[in-house]
Parts: C-alpha cells; sequence; structure tokens
C-alpha cells in the first residue's frame, strides 16, 4: 500500500468521507406481473419487499448455482436491480426471456447512471436525482450521468478522500465482500456465499428452489465461503496465495483460497476462502502452503 493510500484508509477507519467510483449495472423492471415473475427468478421474497425498501438476493440457475448476487430497492411499482458489471448482461438476458410472457418489462439503466460508493453514513447528497443502497459503510448511489460531476464535487467539498482501485479491495476484503469471477461464479453453489438475507426458506417456488431447500433442510452445505487470518504477514505473499488449496491438520484438502490482502488495521494478512464444512469452526488452523490460516468470521471488521 503506498503511502497516500494509507493516508486515505486511515481517513475512512477514523470515520472520514471516501468515495469509489465503479461500472456496475442498474437494472428496472415493471409492470403488473413485475412481482410474480422475479419471485419465480429470485432466492428472496419480492412480495414481503416494501416501497423504498432493499433486499438482497440472487438468481440461481435450475441446479441452484449462482448467476448473480443482486441488490434490489421498490420504487412504488418498479424495482431496481443493482449488480456487477461482470453480471449485468447476465442478468439483463435472465429477465429480458420472460418479457414475451407477460405483463413484465425490462429496461438497462447502466449508461444512464453513474454508481458511486461513500463510506460515510452521514453524508447527504444535495444533486438530484439519485437512486441508494444503504449499506453498513455508508451509502452507494447511482446519479444520473449529467450529475455525477456536481456529486463528486459536493464530496470534494466535505474533503472525501478518492479510494483508488487498489485500496477498495483491502476495503473490500475487510468487509468479506465477495466478487464475481473472483470470489464467486457460475459454479458456486448460491449457499455456499453464507451472505446474510440473500435466501428465503418460506416462499414459493423459484428457479433450483429444489436444491438451495435441500441444502438447506439436510443441515448445512458442503463449504462456505469465510474468513482466514494469518498469523505470520509478509505482504509479499499475497498474490502467490491467491487460488492456494487449503490443507487440514489431518492432511486432507480443506478448501481454496480466493482473495488475499493485508489488513493495516489488524496489522494481519486475511483472506476470502472456500473452506469445507469440517473445518469451518472458527479458530481452526489450516496449511495454505507453507502458511497457517486460522479460520475466522466474516466481516473482518
Amino acid at each position: 500500500m503506498n503511502s497516500n493510500d494509507r493516508l486515505h484508509y486511515n481517513h475512512v477507519h477514523s470515520g472520514g468521507s471516501a468515495y469509489h467510483r465503479q461500472t456496475r449495472g442498474l437494472i428496472a423492471v415493471h409492470g403488473g406481473e413485475a412481482i410474480q415473475f422475479l419471485d419465480g427468478l429470485i432466492s428472496n421474497d419480492v412480495k414481503i419487499l416494501e416501497d423504498g425498501g432493499m433486499m438482497l438476493a440472487a438468481f440461481p440457475d435450475a441446479k441452484g448455482r449462482l448467476i448473480a448476487v443482486i441488490r434490489m430497492v421498490r420504487q412504488a411499482e418498479r424495482f431496481l436491480i443493482d449488480t456487477e458489471e461482470a453480471t449485468r448482461k447476465l442478468v439483463f438476458d435472465n429477465l429480458f426471456r420472460f418479457t414475451m410472457a407477460g405483463d413484465f418489462f425490462v429496461e438497462d439503466l447502466s449508461e444512464t447512471y453513474s454508481f458511486i460508493r461513500v463510506f460515510d453514513r452521514s453524508f447527504i447528497p444535495i444533486t438530484p436525482p439519485f437512486i441508494e443502497f444503504d449499506m453498513k459503510y455508508g451509502t452507494d448511489y447511482y446519479v444520473h450521468h449529467e450529475d455525477a460531476s456536481d456529486f463528486v464535487g459536493e464530496l470534494r467539498y466535505f474533503e472525501a478522500a478518492d479510494i483508488s482501485d487498489p485500496l477498495f479491495e483491502v476495503l473490500r476484503i475487510e468487509q468479506g465482500i465477495p466478487l464475481y469471477g473472483i470470489d464467486m461464479d457460475s459454479t458456486t453453489i448460491v449457499p455456499e456465499l453464507g451472505l446474510d438475507g440473500l435466501i428465503s426458506y418460506n416462499k414459493g417456488c423459484y428457479i433450483g428452489q429444489e436444491i438451495i431447500a435441500r441444502i438447506h433442510f439436510r443441515g448445512h452445505i458442503a463449504k462456505k465461503l469465510t474468513g482466514l487470518i494469518f498469523p505470520s504477514s509478509p505482504e509479499s505473499l499475497v498474490p502467490a496465495l491467491k487460488g492456494v488449496e487449503l490443507i487440514a491438520e489431518d492432511g486432507k484438502s480443506a478448501g481454496k483460497i480466493t482473495s488475499v490482502t493485508i489488513s493495516p488495521a489488524l496489522g494481519k494478512m486475511i483472506a476470502l476462502a472456500y473452506v469445507r464444512y469440517d473445518y469451518i469452526t472458527e479458530g481452526t488452523i489450516l496449511l495454505a502452503g507453507e502458511q497457517n490460516a486460522v479460520v475466522g468470521a466474516l466481516p473482518f471488521l
């Protein structure tokens, strides 16, 4: 981490304002049968989402494997879906193929709005219009492209730090936020993500529901995305540990690392990893290459 990133890191962790601009996907769904169609496609219960509310959900395929993780907010009878740029087309195509089947319309708004992640829960933007997703660390905003420069100007007026991509990588791993193509992909079974509020087990049928429910009601998943903390933290090992297989004390394969970084706040090297159920207990020691790693809970901070 360079000196500027270290300065901004300390600024964020001391409660200071900061922001990070990303490319993400924003998709609008509306129509008289929007709730019915969405409920048949995602892992959460659209019927209980109130106007102005937000929920986390996943699009599974018929085998319960992940198509995309989304966040959804409701604006009256319109539903706005936020997803990563890597899964934007997957989500749009998955929705659009049903539009001929009933009163259900899909619109990709990604080219109309800019995404800005703000690390400050007290920031109240003046520049309208915007769409917001409240998070633990602050608020994510979609701002119309024409207003994005004014929005960033407001942040800079309040001395918000402009977070670099490398620094954001540290912050997102500390928060235990998985990325598609790195920590999850089309081979991931949705419950393996272990994200709170991702799945409703009380709603009706949806694509992949049978597999996901079977995993839940049999008691546990085969593996789960969790945290690892390394007692030894040489920064030079960070690139080498990505994708490394984890070995348990009994010599068996215990999982695989997906993301690694150094957390200055913890003074440790930390990682996201899929760990097999038999070794998921916090405090379990696993071997990654020649380094010991201790299983821990997410988020780290």
